[in-house]
């Protein structure tokens, strides 16, 4: 399966990074919730950060994301410096360049699927139409084109996770990023939307998981990033049927 289709971002093994932190260091009130963080992500991996609640692992998604900006250090996605952007060009990279899947799946009720999806693309100036057609095909990819006209109250977990994996991939964003995205399911769905994430990563999706669930980031990450108390305290190359290999 390949729902995603053509990515934003270049997949070849060697040419720029999808991520580059560098010396990221970000406080809020006197307390500083990460400390001089660097890390890269190359086109094609597919790396999980994990750590215990609090650890900074949700304030080094927002940073990624430009939901949040750095105190200090600098956050470069896609070749681009977030924050070197205003708020404005932030949110119009983001819409383009970041898809995100979110551990409460954040569809709009009063939106039908079909619909839900095809927004992101609408949000980015494409013709209701063609936003539309590339929606259906997402579905198609992901095995739930026949729900297209349901409302997300209707859907089972699993279903709302892949209509959220669906309008993250709308774009065709150079990074997806899933916030616990097995978080709010249960095991068996948890475990088709570890396929589903598996199969995008084999396609060439590059991917950014943050979890606290191993079996995830056994079957899904080429690269294990453990954080503790703001910092990155170790990472494990992970032998996932493929090889992966340190820059």
């Amino acid at each position: 399966m390949q729902p995603s289709g053509d990515h934003g971002g270049s997949m070849n093994e060697g040419e720029g990074a999808v991520i580059r932190l560098d010396a990221v260091r970000k406080v809020y009130g006197g307390v500083a919730a990460l400390h001089d963080v660097t890390l890269e992500i190359s086109p094609g991996e597919a790396v999980a950060v994990v750590g215990p609640s609090g650890s900074g692992k949700s304030t080094l998604l927002n940073m990624v994301a430009g939901l949040d900006r750095p105190t200090s250090g600098s956050v470069v996605v896609n070749g681009e410096d977030l924050t070197a952007m205003g708020e404005a060009a932030l949110a119009r990279f983001r819409r383009r360049h970041i898809g995100i899947v979110f551990q409460f799946f954040n569809l709009l009720d009063d939106l039908p699927v079909l619909e839900n999806v095809a927004l992101a693309a609408r949000l980015v100036g494409v013709p209701a139409r063609g936003a539309r057609a590339r929606a259906l095909e997402l579905l198609d990819g992901l095995g739930i084109a026949d729900r297209r006209d349901a409302y997300p109250a209707t859907l089972s977990g699993g279903e709302r996770q892949r209509v959220g994996v669906a309008r993250a991939l709308m774009n065709r964003p150079a990074l997806l990023m899933a916030d616990e995205p097995t978080g709010a399911v249960d095991s068996r769905t948890g475990e088709q939307i570890m396929d589903l994430l598996l199969d995008l990563n084999r396609t060439g999706q590059t991917l950014l998981l943050v979890t606290h669930d191993q079996w995830l980031v056994t079957r899904c990450a080429t690269r294990q990033v453990d954080f503790m108390d703001g910092r990155i305290v170790g990472q494990t190359e992970l032998d996932r049927g493929r090889s992966w290999h340190a820059r």
